[in-house]
Parts: C-alpha cells; structure tokens; sequence
C-alpha cells in the first residue's frame, strides 16, 4: 500500500506543517501529487497505527466497490439485489485495475463512487455537480466530467461543479497558502513527479506512444495525437444520447470517462476502475461478448507478463506492444465503437424524420 503512506506522510506535512511537495516516502521515493485540498483530506489518516490504517482502507475499498457496482447497475437502468451485489463485487476484484487499487491503497474507487453517483442523480436533483466538483478538486482528472456536462448543454450542473471545484481550490489555499502556490504554480505542470511517463504501468496514450516509438519523450507525437483524441472523445459523448434512446447517458458517461482515461499523461492501470460501469452496462444492453472480451482484457494482466524491470519497457519489440497497452487500446477501440454506433444511428434518423414528415403531409 505504497499510495496510502504517501496520503497518510499529506496528512502529517498538514499537521505539522511540513513541505507538502518537498518529502518522498518509500523505497520508490515517491512525493505527493494531488492538490492542497485532498491533502487536508488525508489528515485523518494519522490519527491510528499504519497497520490499523492498511486494514481500514481495505475494508473501505472493497465497501466502496460493492457501491461502485451499485452506481454501476443505475446507471445501466438495473436494481442490484443483495446476492447479486455479492457476487458481482467478488467477482469484480479480480480485475486488474480493482486489485490494484486495493493493492497500493489507492482512492480511485472513491472518484468513480463521487462521479458517477453525481451524474446517474435525477435531472434537476439538489445540488447536482457538487460532488463533481469535490472528485475534481481531488485528483483533477474529472474535469474531463465537467467539459462534458458543458457541451451536453448541462450549464446549470456544469456551473455548480466548476464551483464546488473552485472551492476546494480556494479552501486548500487558505489552509496551505504556501502549498497552494506551489502546487497551481508548478507542481501542477510537472507530469514527471507522478512516474515514469513509458513504464507498462501508465496505460494512457503517452504511455503507448512512447513505449512504441521506443523514446522517453514523444512530445508532439503523443500531444497532437491525444488532442485529437480528446476532442473526438467528447464530441461523441456529447452526441451519444442518440444511441439506443440512451436517456441515462450511459454511454456518454463511459465514454468521458474512457477519453479521460486515455488523455491523461499519466493513468496507471489502477485508475481503470470504469471497466466495472462499463461491464454492468454492456451486459443490461445485451452485449454479452464484448461484455465477456472487456472481462477477459481486465483481468489477463498481460502487462505485467512482459519484461519491464529497469528500461526494458523502452525496448519491446513490436509483437509484445499490444501486450504491453491493453487498455488504451480498448479505449480507441470503445471510441472506435461509439462513432460507429453514431454513425449506424444518423443514418437511421431521416428515414424516419422523412416517415414523419410523410405522415404528416
């Protein structure tokens, strides 16, 4: 639980008020990340013995996976009953992307808990986008969420989350005054302190890049492809409403999330938790073998069958790439996906506008 002593050597930076981003903890020397806010968050994790605090993320991880299954069958329009939450969250942790989380101690299933159960709330539900806004103010990357709710002309929801993560930024600075300089100033630019960008373990597009062009900085190769990505990614899910009378935005949400996933410079294979919504909703749409590839893929490890001690990620040969950026891979292949389901769905719509419009007449 490597993750977990970071957060908790946050927590006593705060306490004692110590550099929040001049410390490395572990034999892996890894330094804090997140913003001031969530560091204020972690305090509580000094307050009992590591051993007690390794036990209790354990149990609270697996709670919130059990609650991430939950959110997941709303948002693929389900009731999970007791017996089916069991075993749906047993048989969930034995993806990889869970496992790890549970493994380094890690708060993803806590982001995916806060997003998703903001965004699967009825329409006009009090306070929608707060909770959003509280995910993003912890680890950034949900902005993607709130770019989305903008675009699904949202404003309302997409205005109290930019808010709710306004504040965090402004409570972590009033707290952390100095850290809050230092983190939205240059911390916030410096992807290098989170990891290795090309190590198997960063299953984002930078990762697959520089991993195949066998280099430790693609610059321009990875950034122009990506930002191409991301707004294609987007522009899908805006649009994705249209694909099965989607009226949850089910898949908007799952394709956010996945273009979030692959535009990130850094997402560890542990931040693939979404492959849990995705699963549920692939299976209540009737999609039974991509539901059972998507398992297969989540649980194979394959990246971890590879040589990757030292810098021998940089010098894959070209068979083992595929092996080495599953999930990536799926990513596109999800988006891929989407604009062809789009696609099959504008087709459809004139003939059936044209229908109407015949009727009429």
């Amino acid at each position: 639980m490597a993750d977990l002593l970071v957060y908790r050597a946050e927590g006593e930076a705060v306490v004692h008020g110590g550099d929040l981003y001049g410390f490395t903890v572990t034999r892996w020397r890894l330094p804090a990340t997140y913003p001031p806010f969530a560091a204020v968050l972690f305090v509580p994790t000094t307050w009992i013995p590591v051993p007690a605090l390794k036990v209790t993320f354990l149990a609270g991880n697996a709670l919130l996976l059990a609650l991430l299954v939950a959110l997941s069958a709303r948002l693929a329009g389900r009731t999970a009953s007791l017996p089916v939450l069991c075993a749906a969250t047993a048989g969930a942790l034995w993806l990889e992307p869970v496992f790890q989380t549970l493994l380094f101690g890690q708060i993803n299933l806590a982001i995916a808990c806060l997003v998703l159960w903001d965004l699967t709330r009825p329409p006009g539900a009090r306070a929608r986008g707060v909770a959003l806004g509280i995910a993003t103010g912890i680890k950034l990357t949900p902005a993607v969420f709130i770019a989305y709710l903008f675009l699904t002309a949202r404003r309302k929801e997409a205005a109290v989350a930019t808010a709710s993560f306004a504040g965090t930024a402004l409570l972590g600075a009033v707290l952390l005054p100095s850290a809050g300089v230092d983190f939205w100033t240059g911390r916030l630019f410096e992807t290098g302190r989170v990891g290795k960008a090309w190590i198997v373990d960063n299953q984002s597009l930078q990762g697959l890049t520089a991993r195949a062009l066998h280099t430790a900085t693609p610059g321009l190769t990875w950034a122009v492809p990506t930002a191409a990505v991301a707004a294609t990614g987007l522009w899908l899910a805006s649009r994705t409403h249209r694909v099965d009378h989607d009226p949850r935005d089910r898949w908007g949400i799952l394709v956010t999330a996945f273009t979030a996933l692959l535009i990130s410079p850094i997402s560890w294979s542990h931040h693939w938790v979404w492959c849990v919504p995705l699963l549920a909703v692939l299976l209540a749409t009737g999609r039974p073998r991509p539901a059972l590839t998507a398992a297969a893929l989540f649980t194979a490890r394959s990246m971890w069958l590879l040589p990757h001690e030292g810098d021998l990620d940089l010098r894959l040969p070209w068979w083992q790439q595929p092996l080495a950026a599953p999930y990536p891979l799926f990513g596109l292949a999800l988006l891929t996906a989407a604009a062809v389901a789009l696609r099959r769905a504008g087709r459809a719509q004139p003939s059936a506008s044209s229908s109407s419009a015949s009727t009429i007449r």
